[in-house]
Protein backbone atom coordinates (compact mmCIF):
# COMPACT_ATOMS: atom_id res chain seq x y z
CA UNK A 1 0.00 0.00 0.00
CA UNK A 2 1.63 3.56 -1.30
CA UNK A 3 2.19 5.94 1.47
CA UNK A 4 2.36 9.43 1.16
CA UNK A 5 3.93 11.92 3.66
CA UNK A 6 2.34 15.85 4.59
CA UNK A 7 3.40 17.43 7.41
CA UNK A 8 -0.51 19.13 7.09
CA UNK A 9 -3.43 17.13 6.28
CA UNK A 10 -6.84 19.44 5.59
CA UNK A 11 -9.42 17.00 5.66
CA UNK A 12 -12.70 19.25 3.63
CA UNK A 13 -12.40 22.10 1.06
CA UNK A 14 -15.36 24.07 1.92
CA UNK A 15 -14.56 27.78 3.22
CA UNK A 16 -13.17 26.52 6.77
CA UNK A 17 -11.27 24.04 4.70
CA UNK A 18 -9.51 26.66 2.66
CA UNK A 19 -8.88 28.72 5.18
CA UNK A 20 -6.84 26.72 7.10
CA UNK A 21 -5.28 25.60 4.16
CA UNK A 22 -4.18 29.16 3.00
CA UNK A 23 -3.26 29.67 7.30
CA UNK A 24 -1.15 26.49 7.11
CA UNK A 25 0.93 27.16 3.77
CA UNK A 26 2.47 30.71 5.49
CA UNK A 27 5.10 28.39 6.54
CA UNK A 28 6.87 27.12 3.45
CA UNK A 29 8.98 24.76 5.32
CA UNK A 30 5.51 22.82 5.83
CA UNK A 31 3.74 20.42 2.87
CA UNK A 32 0.17 20.67 3.42
CA UNK A 33 -2.49 18.15 1.52
CA UNK A 34 -6.11 19.61 1.18
CA UNK A 35 -8.17 16.00 0.65
CA UNK A 36 -11.97 16.57 -0.65
CA UNK A 37 -14.15 14.01 -2.38
CA UNK A 38 -15.46 16.11 -4.54
CA UNK A 39 -13.45 18.44 -6.36
CA UNK A 40 -12.09 21.72 -4.83
CA UNK A 41 -14.99 24.46 -5.97
CA UNK A 42 -17.76 21.98 -5.65
CA UNK A 43 -18.02 21.99 -1.98
CA UNK A 44 -21.28 22.96 -0.23
CA UNK A 45 -19.72 26.30 1.05
CA UNK A 46 -20.01 27.63 -2.31
CA UNK A 47 -24.09 27.49 -1.85
CA UNK A 48 -24.02 30.10 1.13
CA UNK A 49 -25.96 33.04 -0.10
CA UNK A 50 -27.00 35.65 2.03
CA UNK A 51 -23.63 37.04 4.11
CA UNK A 52 -21.56 37.00 6.73
CA UNK A 53 -21.98 38.95 10.12
CA UNK A 54 -19.37 41.16 11.24
CA UNK A 55 -18.94 44.71 13.40
CA UNK A 56 -18.05 47.18 10.32
CA UNK A 57 -19.85 50.25 11.47
CA UNK A 58 -19.24 51.13 15.15
CA UNK A 59 -19.07 54.32 13.94
CA UNK A 60 -23.32 54.01 13.17
CA UNK A 61 -23.44 52.17 16.51
CA UNK A 62 -22.58 48.88 16.21
CA UNK A 63 -20.01 47.44 18.65
CA UNK A 64 -18.62 43.81 19.54
CA UNK A 65 -20.40 43.77 22.77
CA UNK A 66 -23.92 43.98 20.74
CA UNK A 67 -22.71 41.54 18.11
CA UNK A 68 -21.89 39.21 20.97
CA UNK A 69 -24.86 39.82 22.67
CA UNK A 70 -27.67 38.95 19.53
CA UNK A 71 -25.46 36.28 19.33
CA UNK A 72 -25.79 34.75 22.93
CA UNK A 73 -29.14 35.55 23.13
CA UNK A 74 -30.57 33.61 19.61
CA UNK A 75 -28.30 30.63 20.94
CA UNK A 76 -30.52 30.64 23.91
CA UNK A 77 -27.57 30.83 26.35
CA UNK A 78 -25.91 27.26 25.59
CA UNK A 79 -22.98 29.01 23.61
CA UNK A 80 -19.77 29.50 24.93
CA UNK A 81 -19.50 33.25 25.80
CA UNK A 82 -15.54 33.25 25.50
CA UNK A 83 -16.11 31.84 21.91
CA UNK A 84 -18.59 34.11 21.10
CA UNK A 85 -16.34 37.17 21.95
CA UNK A 86 -13.46 36.20 20.38
CA UNK A 87 -15.59 34.91 17.35
CA UNK A 88 -17.01 39.20 17.25
CA UNK A 89 -13.31 40.31 17.66
CA UNK A 90 -11.61 38.02 14.84
CA UNK A 91 -14.41 37.95 11.92
CA UNK A 92 -13.65 42.05 10.89
CA UNK A 93 -10.32 41.09 10.26
CA UNK A 94 -11.36 38.26 8.04
CA UNK A 95 -13.66 40.34 5.86
CA UNK A 96 -11.04 42.89 5.50
CA UNK A 97 -8.46 39.83 4.27
CA UNK A 98 -11.04 38.96 1.99
CA UNK A 99 -11.59 42.63 0.64
CA UNK A 100 -7.79 42.57 0.23
CA UNK A 101 -7.77 39.36 -1.87
CA UNK A 102 -10.45 40.80 -4.03
CA UNK A 103 -13.82 40.13 -3.08
CA UNK A 104 -16.36 41.42 -5.22
CA UNK A 105 -18.59 42.78 -2.07
CA UNK A 106 -21.65 44.42 -2.94
CA UNK A 107 -20.95 48.10 -2.02
CA UNK A 108 -22.82 51.62 -0.90
CA UNK A 109 -22.87 54.56 -3.07
CA UNK A 110 -19.49 55.02 -1.47
CA UNK A 111 -18.04 52.68 -1.97
CA UNK A 112 -17.90 51.05 1.33
CA UNK A 113 -19.03 47.54 2.35
CA UNK A 114 -22.61 46.97 1.92
CA UNK A 115 -24.22 45.08 4.92
CA UNK A 116 -28.04 44.51 5.36
CA UNK A 117 -30.76 42.68 8.46
CA UNK A 118 -30.44 39.48 9.46
CA UNK A 119 -32.65 37.49 11.65
CA UNK A 120 -31.64 37.91 15.25
CA UNK A 121 -29.14 40.80 14.98
CA UNK A 122 -30.01 44.35 16.10
CA UNK A 123 -28.04 45.81 13.57
CA UNK A 124 -27.67 45.36 9.86
CA UNK A 125 -24.10 43.86 9.78
CA UNK A 126 -24.51 41.19 7.31
CA UNK A 127 -21.99 41.23 4.63
CA UNK A 128 -22.70 40.05 0.78
CA UNK A 129 -21.98 39.74 -2.26
CA UNK A 130 -25.43 40.01 -4.18
CA UNK A 131 -26.88 36.51 -2.53
CA UNK A 132 -23.85 34.80 -3.48
CA UNK A 133 -21.71 35.26 -0.87
CA UNK A 134 -20.58 32.10 -0.04
CA UNK A 135 -19.45 31.34 -3.93
CA UNK A 136 -17.86 35.05 -4.08
CA UNK A 137 -15.55 34.03 -0.83
CA UNK A 138 -15.01 30.46 -2.24
CA UNK A 139 -13.65 31.83 -5.60
CA UNK A 140 -11.40 34.46 -3.75
CA UNK A 141 -9.77 31.82 -1.11
CA UNK A 142 -9.73 29.59 -4.24
CA UNK A 143 -7.56 32.02 -5.88
CA UNK A 144 -5.46 33.04 -3.25
CA UNK A 145 -4.49 29.27 -2.53
CA UNK A 146 -2.84 29.68 -5.92
CA UNK A 147 -0.11 31.79 -4.32
CA UNK A 148 1.15 28.76 -2.37
CA UNK A 149 3.30 25.85 -3.83
CA UNK A 150 3.31 24.04 -0.58
CA UNK A 151 -0.04 22.75 -1.00
CA UNK A 152 -1.10 19.21 -2.48
CA UNK A 153 -4.56 19.27 -3.81
CA UNK A 154 -6.13 15.57 -3.66
CA UNK A 155 -9.45 16.17 -5.42
CA UNK A 156 -12.15 13.19 -5.16
CA UNK A 157 -10.70 11.51 -2.67
CA UNK A 158 -12.20 10.28 -0.29
CA UNK A 159 -11.05 10.07 3.47
CA UNK A 160 -12.36 6.70 4.96
CA UNK A 161 -10.88 6.90 8.41
CA UNK A 162 -8.59 9.19 10.67
CA UNK A 163 -5.43 6.37 11.53
CA UNK A 164 -4.10 7.16 15.63
CA UNK A 165 -1.16 5.40 17.38
CA UNK A 166 -1.12 5.70 21.08
CA UNK A 167 -3.59 8.32 21.43
CA UNK A 168 -2.18 10.94 18.78
CA UNK A 169 -3.00 11.50 15.03
CA UNK A 170 -0.67 9.77 12.54
CA UNK A 171 -2.46 9.45 9.15
CA UNK A 172 -5.44 9.21 7.10
CA UNK A 173 -6.73 6.38 4.83
CA UNK A 174 -7.83 7.54 1.48
CA UNK A 175 -9.49 6.32 -1.34
CA UNK A 176 -9.39 7.97 -4.64
CA UNK A 177 -12.08 7.59 -6.91
CA UNK A 178 -10.58 8.79 -9.43
CA UNK A 179 -8.47 5.75 -9.82
CA UNK A 180 -9.49 3.30 -7.00
CA UNK A 181 -6.32 3.33 -5.88
CA UNK A 182 -6.76 2.64 -1.62
CA UNK A 183 -3.88 4.40 0.29
CA UNK A 184 -2.60 6.21 3.27
CA UNK A 185 -1.53 9.97 3.94
CA UNK A 186 0.80 10.65 7.19
CA UNK A 187 0.61 13.46 8.50
CA UNK A 188 1.28 15.49 11.94
CA UNK A 189 -1.23 17.18 12.04
CA UNK A 190 -4.71 17.29 10.56
CA UNK A 191 -7.69 19.76 10.25
CA UNK A 192 -11.11 18.17 10.03
CA UNK A 193 -13.09 20.41 7.68
CA UNK A 194 -15.87 18.52 6.35
CA UNK A 195 -19.08 20.61 7.11
CA UNK A 196 -22.80 19.32 7.67
CA UNK A 197 -24.65 16.46 7.79
CA UNK A 198 -28.54 17.17 7.09
CA UNK A 199 -28.91 14.55 4.30
CA UNK A 200 -30.43 12.28 6.57
CA UNK A 201 -33.56 14.70 6.57
CA UNK A 202 -35.42 14.00 2.68
CA UNK A 203 -36.77 18.12 2.90
CA UNK A 204 -32.96 19.83 3.33
CA UNK A 205 -30.98 23.22 1.73
CA UNK A 206 -27.97 20.54 1.77
CA UNK A 207 -26.33 19.42 -1.00
CA UNK A 208 -26.03 15.37 -1.84
CA UNK A 209 -22.11 15.49 -0.81
CA UNK A 210 -23.38 16.62 2.74
CA UNK A 211 -23.02 13.62 4.59
CA UNK A 212 -21.30 14.10 7.69
CA UNK A 213 -18.56 12.08 7.15
CA UNK A 214 -15.76 13.85 9.27
CA UNK A 215 -17.76 13.95 12.10
CA UNK A 216 -18.93 10.49 11.94
CA UNK A 217 -15.07 9.13 11.33
CA UNK A 218 -14.10 11.44 14.36
CA UNK A 219 -16.99 9.81 16.44
CA UNK A 220 -15.91 5.93 15.76
CA UNK A 221 -11.78 7.18 16.56
CA UNK A 222 -13.34 7.88 19.67
CA UNK A 223 -13.68 11.76 19.74
CA UNK A 224 -17.21 12.85 21.29
CA UNK A 225 -19.85 14.72 19.61
CA UNK A 226 -21.19 17.56 20.61
CA UNK A 227 -24.91 19.06 21.13
CA UNK A 228 -25.65 17.30 18.05
CA UNK A 229 -29.53 17.13 18.93
CA UNK A 230 -29.70 21.03 17.90
CA UNK A 231 -30.46 20.98 13.89
CA UNK A 232 -31.53 24.13 12.93
CA UNK A 233 -34.56 24.31 10.65
CA UNK A 234 -34.26 27.49 8.14
CA UNK A 235 -37.80 28.98 7.69
CA UNK A 236 -37.69 29.30 3.61
CA UNK A 237 -37.18 26.29 1.72
CA UNK A 238 -38.37 26.20 -1.59
CA UNK A 239 -41.17 23.90 -1.89
CA UNK A 240 -40.96 20.72 -2.80
CA UNK A 241 -37.07 20.76 -3.56
CA UNK A 242 -36.06 22.12 -0.69
CA UNK A 243 -32.93 24.56 -1.47
CA UNK A 244 -32.28 27.64 0.08
CA UNK A 245 -34.38 30.88 0.29
CA UNK A 246 -32.12 32.85 1.47
CA UNK A 247 -32.51 34.95 5.08
CA UNK A 248 -31.44 38.21 2.79
CA UNK A 249 -35.07 37.72 1.07
CA UNK A 250 -36.06 38.94 4.67
CA UNK A 251 -33.51 41.21 5.16
CA UNK A 252 -34.27 42.94 1.45
CA UNK A 253 -37.70 43.65 3.25
CA UNK A 254 -39.75 40.74 2.24
CA UNK A 255 -42.39 39.35 3.75
CA UNK A 256 -44.03 36.02 5.59
CA UNK A 257 -47.66 35.45 4.69
CA UNK A 258 -50.45 33.08 5.49
CA UNK A 259 -53.15 31.73 3.21
CA UNK A 260 -55.21 34.60 4.44
CA UNK A 261 -52.45 37.31 3.55
CA UNK A 262 -51.72 38.10 6.97
CA UNK A 263 -47.97 38.92 8.08
CA UNK A 264 -49.13 36.30 10.73
CA UNK A 265 -45.42 37.26 12.27
CA UNK A 266 -46.67 40.08 14.48
CA UNK A 267 -48.68 37.11 16.63
CA UNK A 268 -45.08 35.59 17.58
CA UNK A 269 -42.09 38.18 17.53
CA UNK A 270 -43.33 41.60 17.26
CA UNK A 271 -40.52 43.28 17.87
CA UNK A 272 -38.71 41.50 15.53
CA UNK A 273 -41.05 39.99 12.74
CA UNK A 274 -39.92 38.42 9.83
CA UNK A 275 -36.29 38.84 11.03
CA UNK A 276 -36.71 36.99 13.91
CA UNK A 277 -34.12 34.22 14.45
CA UNK A 278 -34.98 31.16 12.32
CA UNK A 279 -35.83 28.73 14.99
CA UNK A 280 -38.68 31.64 16.59
CA UNK A 281 -39.49 31.75 12.94
CA UNK A 282 -39.94 28.21 11.69
CA UNK A 283 -42.34 27.19 14.79
CA UNK A 284 -44.69 30.03 13.63
CA UNK A 285 -44.83 29.01 10.44
CA UNK A 286 -44.96 25.26 11.42
CA UNK A 287 -47.79 26.36 13.91
CA UNK A 288 -49.53 28.34 11.13
CA UNK A 289 -49.47 25.44 8.81
CA UNK A 290 -50.61 22.64 11.60
CA UNK A 291 -53.37 25.22 12.05
CA UNK A 292 -54.68 25.27 8.58
CA UNK A 293 -53.66 28.58 7.89
CA UNK A 294 -50.94 27.48 5.30
CA UNK A 295 -50.75 27.49 1.82
CA UNK A 296 -51.07 24.61 -0.78
CA UNK A 297 -47.58 24.18 -2.66
CA UNK A 298 -46.58 22.49 -5.34
CA UNK A 299 -47.05 18.59 -5.42
CA UNK A 300 -49.77 19.14 -2.55
CA UNK A 301 -47.18 20.52 -0.03
CA UNK A 302 -48.08 22.77 2.83
CA UNK A 303 -46.61 25.84 3.36
CA UNK A 304 -46.65 29.40 3.64
CA UNK A 305 -45.84 32.44 1.17
CA UNK A 306 -42.64 34.41 0.94
CA UNK A 307 -43.75 37.78 -0.69
CA UNK A 308 -41.16 39.55 -2.43
CA UNK A 309 -43.52 41.57 -5.04
CA UNK A 310 -43.79 44.64 -3.12
CA UNK A 311 -39.52 44.44 -3.56
CA UNK A 312 -39.65 45.47 -7.11
CA UNK A 313 -38.07 44.38 -10.02
CA UNK A 314 -34.83 46.43 -9.50
CA UNK A 315 -34.15 45.40 -6.11
CA UNK A 316 -34.86 41.79 -6.79
CA UNK A 317 -32.07 41.50 -9.41
CA UNK A 318 -29.77 43.66 -7.86
CA UNK A 319 -29.87 41.92 -4.43
CA UNK A 320 -31.46 38.54 -5.06
CA UNK A 321 -30.73 37.61 -8.59
CA UNK A 322 -30.19 33.84 -7.42
CA UNK A 323 -33.02 33.60 -6.03
CA UNK A 324 -35.01 35.09 -9.05
CA UNK A 325 -33.01 32.41 -11.12
CA UNK A 326 -33.72 29.35 -8.92
CA UNK A 327 -37.52 29.94 -8.59
CA UNK A 328 -37.81 30.81 -12.44
CA UNK A 329 -35.98 27.77 -13.60
CA UNK A 330 -37.34 25.47 -11.03
CA UNK A 331 -41.20 26.43 -9.85
CA UNK A 332 -41.88 28.84 -12.84
CA UNK A 333 -42.56 31.39 -10.41
CA UNK A 334 -41.03 34.66 -11.43
CA UNK A 335 -40.73 36.08 -7.53
CA UNK A 336 -41.01 39.75 -8.73
CA UNK A 337 -44.80 38.99 -10.33
CA UNK A 338 -45.90 36.30 -7.61
CA UNK A 339 -45.13 34.79 -3.91
CA UNK A 340 -42.92 32.10 -3.30
CA UNK A 341 -43.87 28.80 -1.42
CA UNK A 342 -41.62 27.43 1.26
CA UNK A 343 -41.76 25.66 4.67
CA UNK A 344 -39.40 24.96 7.11
CA UNK A 345 -36.28 22.94 5.90
CA UNK A 346 -33.48 20.87 7.69
CA UNK A 347 -30.82 23.58 7.26
CA UNK A 348 -27.76 23.24 9.59
CA UNK A 349 -25.74 21.54 12.93
CA UNK A 350 -24.97 23.77 15.23
CA UNK A 351 -23.43 20.50 16.89
CA UNK A 352 -20.38 18.77 16.11
CA UNK A 353 -17.11 17.44 16.98
CA UNK A 354 -16.56 18.86 20.78
CA UNK A 355 -13.62 20.93 20.69
CA UNK A 356 -11.57 23.92 22.71
CA UNK A 357 -11.54 27.46 22.34
CA UNK A 358 -8.84 27.06 19.62
CA UNK A 359 -10.97 24.00 17.91
CA UNK A 360 -8.22 21.63 18.56
CA UNK A 361 -10.10 18.34 19.84
CA UNK A 362 -9.33 15.72 22.43
CA UNK A 363 -6.97 14.06 20.35
CA UNK A 364 -3.43 15.47 20.16
CA UNK A 365 -2.99 16.54 16.57
CA UNK A 366 -6.40 16.76 15.35
CA UNK A 367 -8.19 19.88 15.27
CA UNK A 368 -11.95 20.60 13.63
CA UNK A 369 -13.20 23.72 12.38
CA UNK A 370 -16.36 24.37 10.39
CA UNK A 371 -19.67 23.01 10.62
CA UNK A 372 -18.22 19.57 11.18
CA UNK A 373 -17.07 21.05 14.52
CA UNK A 374 -18.96 22.33 17.88
CA UNK A 375 -16.83 25.14 19.01
CA UNK A 376 -20.01 26.25 20.84
CA UNK A 377 -20.65 29.23 19.10
CA UNK A 378 -23.78 28.80 17.93
CA UNK A 379 -25.27 26.67 21.21
CA UNK A 380 -28.81 25.79 20.81
CA UNK A 381 -29.81 28.20 17.25
CA UNK A 382 -27.38 29.83 15.10
CA UNK A 383 -27.90 33.25 13.86
CA UNK A 384 -27.45 33.37 10.17
CA UNK A 385 -24.63 34.82 8.46
CA UNK A 386 -22.40 33.73 11.79
CA UNK A 387 -21.87 30.60 10.25
CA UNK A 388 -19.61 31.81 6.92
CA UNK A 389 -18.11 33.78 9.48
CA UNK A 390 -17.18 31.10 11.91
CA UNK A 391 -16.00 28.84 8.96
CA UNK A 392 -13.14 31.81 8.18
CA UNK A 393 -12.74 32.51 11.74
CA UNK A 394 -11.76 28.83 13.24
CA UNK A 395 -10.52 27.70 9.39
CA UNK A 396 -7.48 30.54 10.24
CA UNK A 397 -6.91 29.61 13.90
CA UNK A 398 -6.92 25.58 13.54
CA UNK A 399 -4.72 26.33 10.16
CA UNK A 400 -2.32 28.13 12.55
CA UNK A 401 -2.78 25.73 15.11
CA UNK A 402 -1.81 22.77 13.49
CA UNK A 403 1.16 24.31 11.11
CA UNK A 404 3.09 25.22 14.48
CA UNK A 405 2.36 21.71 15.59
CA UNK A 406 4.04 20.71 12.63
CA UNK A 407 6.70 22.61 12.57
CA UNK A 408 7.51 21.26 16.37
CA UNK A 409 7.12 17.84 15.57
CA UNK A 410 10.27 16.75 14.17
CA UNK A 411 9.12 13.29 12.74
CA UNK A 412 5.83 11.32 11.59
CA UNK A 413 4.61 8.77 13.66
CA UNK A 414 4.38 5.25 11.95
CA UNK A 415 1.33 4.57 11.07
CA UNK A 416 -0.65 1.45 11.83
CA UNK A 417 0.87 -1.78 10.84
CA UNK A 418 -0.08 -3.35 7.12
CA UNK A 419 -2.07 -6.00 8.77
CA UNK A 420 -4.57 -2.91 10.21
CA UNK A 421 -4.11 -0.84 7.23
CA UNK A 422 -5.56 -3.92 5.24
CA UNK A 423 -8.15 -4.58 7.45
CA UNK A 424 -9.20 -0.34 6.89
CA UNK A 425 -9.07 -1.05 3.02
CA UNK A 426 -11.41 -3.83 3.77
CA UNK A 427 -13.71 -2.12 5.60
CA UNK A 428 -14.37 0.01 2.33
CA UNK A 429 -14.19 -2.83 -0.58
CA UNK A 430 -14.82 -5.37 2.00
CA UNK A 431 -18.73 -4.45 0.95
CA UNK A 432 -18.19 -6.03 -2.59
CA UNK A 433 -18.45 -9.39 -1.09
CA UNK A 434 -21.21 -8.73 1.16
CA UNK A 435 -24.15 -11.23 0.33
CA UNK A 436 -26.99 -9.29 1.43
CA UNK A 437 -29.81 -8.13 -0.39
CA UNK A 438 -30.58 -4.64 1.46
CA UNK A 439 -30.55 -1.03 -0.35
CA UNK A 440 -28.39 1.73 0.86
CA UNK A 441 -30.91 4.25 -1.68
CA UNK A 442 -33.84 2.63 0.39
CA UNK A 443 -32.55 2.06 3.97
CA UNK A 444 -31.65 5.99 3.68
CA UNK A 445 -35.12 6.94 1.88
CA UNK A 446 -36.60 5.11 5.41
CA UNK A 447 -34.02 6.94 7.84
CA UNK A 448 -34.90 10.45 5.85
CA UNK A 449 -38.61 9.52 5.89
CA UNK A 450 -38.17 8.74 9.79
CA UNK A 451 -36.13 11.71 10.48
CA UNK A 452 -38.71 13.99 8.69
CA UNK A 453 -41.97 12.14 9.89
CA UNK A 454 -40.41 12.67 13.99
CA UNK A 455 -36.94 14.94 14.90
CA UNK A 456 -38.64 17.67 12.85
CA UNK A 457 -39.75 21.95 14.02
CA UNK A 458 -41.30 20.42 17.17
CA UNK A 459 -40.71 16.97 18.68
CA UNK A 460 -41.96 14.59 21.84
CA UNK A 461 -40.87 11.85 23.53
CA UNK A 462 -43.25 9.23 21.41
CA UNK A 463 -42.41 10.82 18.03
CA UNK A 464 -38.52 10.59 18.76
CA UNK A 465 -38.85 6.94 20.38
CA UNK A 466 -40.03 6.22 17.39
CA UNK A 467 -37.68 7.34 15.43
CA UNK A 468 -34.57 5.99 17.59
CA UNK A 469 -36.47 2.37 16.99
CA UNK A 470 -36.45 3.01 13.45
CA UNK A 471 -33.03 3.87 13.16
CA UNK A 472 -32.10 0.85 15.18
CA UNK A 473 -33.77 -1.17 12.96
CA UNK A 474 -31.90 0.41 9.84
CA UNK A 475 -28.23 0.03 11.14
CA UNK A 476 -29.37 -3.68 11.62
CA UNK A 477 -29.23 -3.90 7.66
CA UNK A 478 -25.85 -1.99 7.09
CA UNK A 479 -23.96 -5.01 7.17
CA UNK A 480 -26.27 -6.30 4.53
CA UNK A 481 -26.06 -3.71 1.77
CA UNK A 482 -25.43 -4.83 -1.52
CA UNK A 483 -23.25 -3.17 -3.72
CA UNK A 484 -23.69 -3.55 -7.02
CA UNK A 485 -20.97 -1.95 -8.61
CA UNK A 486 -17.69 -3.61 -8.35
CA UNK A 487 -15.73 -1.21 -9.44
CA UNK A 488 -13.03 0.71 -7.57
CA UNK A 489 -13.42 3.68 -9.97
CA UNK A 490 -16.25 6.85 -9.42
CA UNK A 491 -18.36 3.72 -7.55
CA UNK A 492 -21.65 5.88 -6.32
CA UNK A 493 -23.01 2.49 -5.50
CA UNK A 494 -20.44 2.03 -2.85
CA UNK A 495 -20.26 5.68 -1.68
CA UNK A 496 -23.65 5.92 -1.14
CA UNK A 497 -23.18 2.47 1.17
CA UNK A 498 -20.72 4.03 2.85
CA UNK A 499 -22.12 7.65 3.48
CA UNK A 500 -25.39 6.07 4.54
CA UNK A 501 -23.88 4.06 7.28
CA UNK A 502 -22.50 7.68 8.72
CA UNK A 503 -26.05 9.20 8.60
CA UNK A 504 -27.51 6.52 10.34
CA UNK A 505 -24.61 6.73 13.16
CA UNK A 506 -25.18 10.74 13.41
CA UNK A 507 -28.33 10.32 13.17
CA UNK A 508 -28.54 7.71 16.28
CA UNK A 509 -26.40 10.45 18.29
CA UNK A 510 -29.26 13.60 17.35
CA UNK A 511 -32.08 11.33 18.69
CA UNK A 512 -30.50 9.79 21.29
CA UNK A 513 -29.65 13.42 22.50
CA UNK A 514 -32.82 14.99 22.01
CA UNK A 515 -34.84 11.93 23.77
CA UNK A 516 -32.39 12.66 26.85
CA UNK A 517 -32.67 16.32 27.09
CA UNK A 518 -36.18 17.06 28.69
CA UNK A 519 -36.51 21.32 27.95
CA UNK A 520 -37.20 23.20 25.01
CA UNK A 521 -34.53 25.34 23.94
CA UNK A 522 -33.22 26.83 20.58
CA UNK A 523 -34.15 24.66 17.90
CA UNK A 524 -34.58 21.81 19.55
CA UNK A 525 -38.81 22.25 20.92
CA UNK A 526 -40.07 19.71 22.99
CA UNK A 527 -43.84 19.96 22.93
CA UNK A 528 -44.01 17.29 25.89
CA UNK A 529 -41.30 19.84 27.60
CA UNK A 530 -41.94 23.02 26.32
CA UNK A 531 -39.80 25.57 28.96
CA UNK A 532 -36.11 26.14 28.93
CA UNK A 533 -34.82 24.49 32.09
CA UNK A 534 -31.55 26.20 33.21
CA UNK A 535 -31.37 24.33 36.24
CA UNK A 536 -30.94 20.89 34.73
CA UNK A 537 -30.13 21.53 30.89
CA UNK A 538 -27.80 24.30 31.50
CA UNK A 539 -25.12 22.28 29.64
CA UNK A 540 -23.51 20.46 26.69
CA UNK A 541 -24.21 17.29 25.75
CA UNK A 542 -21.29 15.02 24.66
CA UNK A 543 -21.98 11.64 22.44
CA UNK A 544 -19.10 9.04 22.56
CA UNK A 545 -19.20 5.96 20.27
CA UNK A 546 -20.05 2.34 21.66
CA UNK A 547 -21.10 -0.75 19.34
CA UNK A 548 -24.21 -0.76 21.44
CA UNK A 549 -24.96 3.39 20.50
CA UNK A 550 -23.77 6.52 21.89
CA UNK A 551 -23.02 6.84 25.73
CA UNK A 552 -24.22 10.55 26.78
CA UNK A 553 -22.52 12.77 29.23
CA UNK A 554 -22.28 16.48 29.83
CA UNK A 555 -20.12 19.15 30.54
CA UNK A 556 -20.67 22.91 31.25
CA UNK A 557 -21.26 25.96 29.60
CA UNK A 558 -18.97 29.15 29.93
CA UNK A 559 -20.85 31.59 30.95
CA UNK A 560 -18.89 34.79 31.95
CA UNK A 561 -20.73 37.90 30.61
CA UNK A 562 -24.53 37.14 30.83
CA UNK A 563 -26.11 34.85 32.93
CA UNK A 564 -29.32 33.73 31.11
CA UNK A 565 -32.94 35.23 30.93
CA UNK A 566 -36.03 35.23 29.27
CA UNK A 567 -36.01 35.21 25.23
CA UNK A 568 -38.31 37.65 23.46
CA UNK A 569 -38.13 39.42 20.66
Amino acid sequence: MRKLKHDVIIIGSGLAGFRAAIEAAKNPELSVAIVSKVQLMRSHSVCAEGGTAAVMRPDMGDSYELHAWDTVRGADFLCDQDVVWRFVQDIPKELLMLEHWGIPWSRQADGRMDQRPFGGHSFDRATFAADKTGFFEMQTLYDTLQKYDNITRYDECYVSSILTKNGQFCGVAVWSLTSGEFFVIQGKSVVIATGGACRMYGFTTYSLTATGDGMAMAYRAGLPLKDLEFVQFHPTGLIPSGILMTEACRGEGGYLRNSKGERFMEKYAPGKMELSPRDVVSRAEQTEIEAGRGIVGPEGILGINLDLTHLGADRINERLPLIREVTIKLNFIDPIKEPIPIKPVAHYFMGGVHTDIDGATPVEGIWCAGEAACVSLHGANRLGSNSTGECLVWGKITGEKAAKFAAKSKAYLETPSDAALKDEENKVFGRFSTNGKESSYAVRHELQKAMDSFVGVFRTEAELVNALKTIKELKQKVSQFKVTDQGRVYNTDLMSAIESDNLLDLSEVIVTGAIARKESRGAHSRRDYPTRDDVNWLKHSMAYYTPQGPRMDYIPVAINMWNPVERKY
